[in-house]
């Protein structure tokens, strides 16, 4: 797939982490916070703290969002601190990207500070041409397009020569929107999520090798 920059997002792409994020939120933050249930697919890929105004729309709210928000952190500290691990041949896909003189970002919506807890627990701080977070944004997170807006004029190319390795709807939503390409990229956690408006689908790391490089 023709690109002068590959933006990576970094739950369920870079690091398993859709896997416990998915637990987490249906053992433990969204029982305790939503009367009833709620359907963790259409919230896969949003920023956390409008996770809760998403929810709040929807549902009878038993936390208020402090509480949520504070949950949702605790649980990041362990998530990225000690669980998630690093998707198999992710660094030496990054390599080979810049090598091939692709600029290479990371773009998630995620704060910093847990996208940092990863970095240094990977040491991946040089893999990456510019790390974007939403929180930089004074908009709206994925699937709006803003985010992706945002990291194209960050890395200085045009959103048309981009492409975005997404793992959920909402992601290769906002990236379609913003004008790039998309790969959909199957975690092992995600099987029945909605990949179809991609441009490719990567099942295996493998597959998501060969479509950025060949």
């Amino acid at each position: 797939m023709q690109s002068k920059a590959v933006l990576f997002d970094m739950d369920g792409v870079i690091v398993n982490s859709e896997r416990y994020w998915v637990e987490i939120e249906e053992e433990e933050i969204l029982p305790s916070a939503v009367e009833g249930s709620a359907d963790t697919s259409e919230t896969t890929g949003m920023n956390f703290r409008e996770i809760y105004d998403y929810l709040e729309e929807r549902n009878e709210m038993t936390a208020s969002k402090d509480e949520f928000v504070k949950r949702y952190e605790e649980a990041a500290r362990d998530i990225y601190g000690e669980k998630v691990d690093l998707q198999e041949g992710f660094r030496d896909l990054v390599t080979e990207l810049r090598e091939s003189g692709r600029t290479v970002a990371l773009v998630s919506s995620s704060p910093h500070d847990w996208i940092n807890r990863m970095l240094d627990r990977f040491d991946l701080r040089e893999a990456f041409d510019r790390v974007v977070s939403a929180e930089e944004i004074d908009g709206k997170g994925k699937p709006e397009p803003d985010v992706y807006e945002y990291a194209a004029e960050q890395v200085g190319v045009a959103p048309e020569e981009c492409v975005a390795v997404e793992d959920s709807a909402n992601g290769v939503e906002s990236a379609k929107r913003a004008g790039m390409q998309a790969v959909g990229f199957r975690n092992e956690s995600d099987d029945e999520l909605d990949l179809s408006a991609a441009d490719a689908v990567a099942e295996s790391p493998e597959e998501l090798r060969t479509i950025l490089l060949e």
